[in-house]
C-alpha cells in the first residue's frame, strides 16, 4: 500500500520499492529457472504435495486447482492446499519446491504452530487497519488533528504487525518442506538446493514488503513530527 501524497519524504519509499522490485524479479526469474528442470524421479507437484500431506496425517486435506500464476496457497479456513497453474500438473524442481511449502502451512495448522494461529487470528483487524489507516492519517494531515494523525499511525502499527509475524511462519514451512523433500528422498541433493533456491527467492518477498512497511511507517511518523511543528 503506497502513501497517496507527495513531498520530500516519498525519498524513504525509494530503496524500498527498488527492492521490491528486485524481490520480485528475484522470485520470478528463479522460479523460471528451476521450473526447466524436472525431478529424476519424474513425480509431479500434486503427487508429492497428496504424499506429503498423507504422510503428515492430512489425509483429508484435498489439493484443488487455482488459476494464475504463483498463486498457491493453503487456506486454514477450509483445510484446502491449493496449486496453481504453474504448479499443477508440473514435475519441475520448483513447482515441487512450492507443492512442499503449502504442505509446510497444512502441518503448522495442524500442529497449531503458534506464529500460524497468531497470524489467522489478526488478519480480521489487520484487514481494519490496512482500510482505514491511510484515510485517517489524510485526514487528520488535512486538518491538522494530531489525534488523527496518532490513529492512523497506530492503526498503521498494526500492519507492520502483520508483516513481522508473517516471516517466521514463513521461514518455518519453507524449513519444513526442504526436510520433507530430504527425508523422503522425493528430491536428489543437487534437486534439493535447486528447490531451496526457490523457496528462498520466495522469502525475499516477504523481507521486502516487511521493509516497504517500516519505510512507510517512519515516513507517516515524519509527516506527522512535521505538522505538528
Amino acid at each position: 500500500m503506497m502513501f497517496p501524497y507527495f513531498d520530500s519524504t516519498m525519498i524513504l519509499l525509494i530503496p524500498a520499492l527498488l527492492f521490491s522490485m528486485w524481490a520480485q524479479y528475484r522470485v520470478k526469474s528463479t522460479f523460471a529457472r528451476y521450473s526447466e528442470v524436472a525431478a529424476a524421479s519424474g513425480v509431479t507437484a500434486d503427487s508429492v504435495g497428496r504424499m506429503l500431506l498423507d504422510r503428515g496425517g492430512l489425509r483429508n486435506v484435498p489439493i484443488e486447482h487455482v488459476a494464475g500464476q504463483l498463486t498457491d496457497h493453503y487456506d486454514p479456513s477450509k483445510k484446502v492446499l491449493r496449486l496453481s497453474d504453474s504448479v499443477s500438473g508440473s514435475r519441475s524442481i520448483a513447482a515441487i519446491g512450492v507443492a512442499a511449502h503449502e504442505v509446510g502451512h497444512a502441518i503448522q495448522d495442524q500442529e497449531g504452530y503458534s506464529m500460524l494461529r497468531l497470524r489467522n487470528s489478526i488478519v480480521p483487524v489487520v484487514n481494519i487497519c490496512s482500510t482505514l489507516s491511510i484515510p485517517i492519517f489524510l485526514f487528520g494531515l488535512i486538518l491538522g488533528y494530531m489525534n488523527l494523525l496518532n490513529i492512523g499511525i497506530l492503526l498503521f502499527c498494526g500492519v507492520l504487525v502483520f508483516h513481522l509475524v508473517t516471516l517466521p511462519v514463513e521461514f518455518d514451512a519453507s524449513a519444513r518442506a526442504l526436510k520433507l523433500l530430504s527425508d523422503t528422498h522425493t528430491l536428489t541433493p543437487g534437486e534439493l538446493a535447486g528447490a531451496k533456491s526457490v523457496l528462498g527467492a520466495a522469502a525475499l518477498t516477504y523481507v521486502a514488503a516487511l521493509v516497504m512497511t517500516i519505510m512507510q511507517l517512519l515516513r507517516l511518523v515524519m509527516l506527522r513530527n512535521a505538522r505538528r511543528r
